[in-house]
């Protein structure tokens, strides 16, 4: 019976993820003008690539073992964790994305970063402590504690994968677009860079080198971005309300901008859109995994209160930046407005905002830079995606369900190496397959996923003594397909990706969130609860010993170096 089970589970998902990447086609993005090239951005980010190959060649002698790869050993602290989760959370959609949307939409553009920023309380008191207890590579660990492990793993790997491979696409396509807007580059040259680049992070360095390198990027943002916003209101007299006045006066909204409902006009939609940003954050697999690379519970606190203060000092920096574009790129819209005319819209598209606003407080050199970091933002997001995946097969699948916990480390991290091998190569070429193609709702739907997938499985197998496998598996696989359903059937996605005709989408919303999540939680309470199987009985009887040690600590894994 539990064979039946777990075979028709897995047939389930891996239809659902050769679905999805199907469906991902959309429509075309337009031409992005290719410039002339940028030696001073691409100089920059040579020095950058320099840096952190040396750090990769430290990072493999140190990397010999499975534990080493997946997780530096355990060896990082809270604060450079905290430093390194706010590298791998501020991603080009955050720093280019949201300056963009409060460039166009003043204070609307502000409930992306906000959604993003109210998820951590949720992982700071429900998730970072139990994770770091209960686990030891991965979140299919934690999920997977008192549970049936091949279900369970199987399900968390692929949950993992389809979120991997969302958010995997969008950053690859992003990486092309910048370049050939910021370097000068051809396209599919900056796709295989980029993809080279991590490949070598991951393979010869693990967790270690995938570390530093958002380190050294969340420092260089976090760097870049202030220096803009003081820039930006050095020339306010550092009075924000003289900056606001401004922007309202001379933009096309006027006073709309200083309010909501620009964005997200009905309540039920922006409702959704905040859950799945909040809750989807609790269900990322290369966030969570982050927590294993601690030594100890209290250090897993400490990485979220860093990452917190971190994380929230950058997005009020976004909020200031795309004020200060307002004023200072629309009273010169011959340098920054294509055809010099504010009609046609920014040089390279509304995500531009911040990179021409580097330049009108900068100059070239200044513009090199913030070029260098966005493209240093993409490469360490992708570096932490490709661990994640990596980790999944070689960890979850390999290692655990094939091979019924007796693989060696030697074999595991060989797995894991072959993994970050195939994954490079896919993501280069889906980069380069998808290169005009709509993927901005990718991001969203990987989100989606994860707040509707990840996270009630999570949540209910830690928290809820009932849940039983049948249930996790069973929710888990409703809050996937509904998540990725309901994301084709909007509007967003089945007219304006899909080229369907306006008002034929059926699913009114802009989010699945609010509704694939409530379906997750409820099919999992459900099927719990008539679930009266002897597997059932045992493992309701062993939440005591899994509360207590999430609780406590008693028998979790230790640092193994460092």
């Amino acid at each position: 019976m539990r064979n039946n089970f777990v075979r028709n589970s897995l047939c389930v998902l891996l239809g659902l993820l050769a679905t999805s990447l199907a469906l991902a086609a959309g429509a075309d993005l337009g031409t992005t003008v290719k410039q002339e090239t940028n030696w001073v951005a691409i100089a920059m980010f040579a020095v950058f690539v320099t840096i952190t190959l040396f750090i990769t060649k430290w990072a493999a002698n140190k990397t010999k073992t499975a534990a080493d790869f997946y997780t530096a050993g355990g060896g990082i602290t809270g604060f450079q964790n905290g430093l390194a989760i706010a590298g791998d959370y501020m991603s080009a959609a955050s720093f280019l994305g949201i300056s963009g949307l409060v460039f166009a939409n003043g204070f609307d553009g502000l409930i992306f970063s906000i959604g993003w920023l109210v998820g951590w309380p949720v992982i700071t008191f429900l998730m970072a402590e139990r994770l770091r207890n209960l686990g030891k590579f991965t979140f299919a660990d934690v999920a997977s504690y008192r549970f049936a492990q091949t279900p369970t793993r199987v399900f968390a790997a692929c949950g993992t994968l389809v979120v991997v491979a969302f958010y995997m696409i969008a950053q690859m396509v992003g990486a092309g677009q910048l370049i050939k807007v910021l370097f000068g580059l051809e396209y599919h040259y900056a796709v295989m860079i980029v993809g080279v680049l991590m490949m070598c992070y991951v393979l010869f360095g693990g967790m270690t080198a995938t570390t530093w390198v958002q380190i050294i990027k969340a420092i260089m943002l976090l760097c870049g971005a202030t220096f803009m916003a003081l820039a930006v209101l050095w020339q306010f007299h550092f009075n924000p309300e003289l900056l606001f006045a401004k922007a309202v006066e001379i933009h096309s909204k006027h006073d709309a901008i200083m309010g909501p409902g620009a964005l997200i006009k009905d309540p039920i939609s922006a409702i959704s859109v905040g859950m799945t940003l909040m809750f989807g954050t609790a269900g990322l697999p290369h966030i969570l995994m982050r927590f294993f690379t601690v030594p100890s519970a209290k250090e897993a606190r400490k990485s979220v209160g860093w990452a917190t203060t971190w994380i929230g000092y950058f997005y009020i920096l976004t909020f200031i930046i795309g004020f200060g574009a307002i004023v200072l790129l629309t009273q010169d819209p011959a340098s920054y407005y294509v055809g010099g005319e504010l009609a046609k819209g920014l040089k390279g598209g509304g995500n531009m905002a911040a990179v021409h606003l580097a330049n009108a407080v900068g100059g070239n050199v200044f513009l090199g830079f913030i070029s260098a970091v966005a493209f240093a933002t993409i490469l360490a997001v992708v570096s932490g995606l490709t661990l994640s995946g990596a980790s999944a097969v070689s960890h979850d699948l390999y290692a655990t369900v094939f091979m019924k916990g007796k693989a060696d480390s030697a074999h595991e991290l060989r797995v894991s190496k072959i993994t970050t091998i195939c994954l490079g190569i896919v993501a280069v070429y889906l980069g380069i397959a998808f290169e005009k193609q709509n993927v901005a709702y990718m991001v969203m739907l990987a989100f989606a996923i994860a707040c509707s997938a990840n996270f009630p499985v999570l949540f209910m197998s830690v928290l809820w003594k009932d849940c039983t496998t049948k249930g996790a598996v069973t929710g888990g696989i409703v809050g996937l397909i509904s998540s990725a359903g309901l994301t084709i059937a909007s509007a967003s996605v089945w007219e304006a990706v899909m080229g369907n005709p306006k008002g034929s989408a059926w699913f009114p919303y802009s989010s699945p969130g609010l509704f694939s999540m409530s379906a997750a939680f409820l099919t999992i309470y459900l099927v719990s609860k008539m679930d009266n199987s002897k597997q059932a009985q045992l493992e309701r009887s062993l939440y005591p010993a899994q509360r207590v040690r999430s609780e406590t600590g008693l028998g979790s894994s230790s640092a193994s170096g460092h």
